[in-house]
């Protein structure tokens, strides 16, 4: 039952992610990288069909990626590559609809990319993979061991510049405000919104410290050995995580009672279990 809700929902982030493209990018000429921005162009020079565009590259895509990357690692992405070239087709003629066109470029693209970094990071929630660019980027890491965000920040910017010859520098710009917005929102989506913050610290006033946490704060503290590099020795350390609304009174707090003190501050997006 659970396999079944995921790949409903995998399958209406397609058809979003569709109307996305035909309602928003593709009239609009926004670049915001990936297959989409290249059928955009492919389009614009050669007449290309975007649906066939993008089913044919994804499946080229695709097969390479059971080559390199294996079953396991590609089979998530087969789906989305099948039905979502299905959906730009079927709904090409959303754009013509009257009540849904306006003129403001830069609010079009705050759209397109909220909606598409909504999608992207809602299918790496529920465990699937949108293929193209991605994918290349993953063969290109196993191959020659580049970092994947490097790679596809590469790609990208190629097809960026492309679009800046076809389409004029104005479309790029716009597609890097596109692209900067799908990547906030989809990281939000996947980690959530950070409401705690993770603290390790490192203070000759252990005792002092947490009892400040545990009494003032009335938070927890686990207390924990780490080793030393230069000493080969063990210290102890403090951990706590506190509601970011305490963050200013636990920094002020700990330093007034220990000026050397060292800490470490992290964003905690997910509290589970308890001891």
């Amino acid at each position: 039952i659970k396999n079944i809700i995921r790949y409903i929902i995998l399958i209406v982030l397609m058809f979003i992610l569709a109307v996305n493209y035909n309602l928003f990018l593709n009239p609009n000429n926004i670049l915001s990288g990936g297959t989409n921005s290249i059928s955009i162009i492919v389009q614009e020079l050669f007449g290309i069909d975007p649906a066939i565009f993008i089913l044919v590259v994804s499946s080229v895509i695709l097969i390479f990626s059971f080559i390199i990357l294996g079953v396991e690692v590609s089979s998530s992405s087969v789906v989305a590559i099948l039905i979502y070239p299905f959906f730009v087709s079927i709904t090409s003629g959303v754009s013509s609809i009257s009540y849904l066109q306006t003129d403001d470029s830069l609010l079009v693209g705050i759209f397109a990319g909220i909606i598409s970094g909504f999608v992207i990071g809602t299918v790496c929630k529920i465990g699937f993979s949108q293929g193209g660019i991605v994918q290349i980027s993953q063969m290109i890491n196993k191959i020659f061991k580049l970092p994947i965000a490097k790679v596809n920040f590469f790609i990208n910017s190629i097809i960026l510049i492309c679009g800046a010859f076809v389409f004029g520098i104005s479309a790029s710009l716009l597609g890097i405000v596109v692209l900067f917005i799908s990547s906030v929102v989809a990281d939000r989506i996947i980690l959530g919104i950070s409401s705690n913050k993770s603290f390790i610290i490192l203070t000759s006033e252990e005792d002092a410290v947490r009892d400040y946490i545990v009494n003032k704060l009335g938070h927890g503290v686990t207390l924990f050995y780490i080793d030393e590099k230069k000493s080969k020795k063990q210290r102890k350390a403090l951990m706590t995580v506190i509601p970011t609304r305490d963050y200013y009174k636990l920094t002020e707090g700990v330093k007034k009672i220990d000026k050397d003190v060292f800490f470490v501050v992290t964003d905690s997006y997910q509290l589970e279990g308890g001891f």
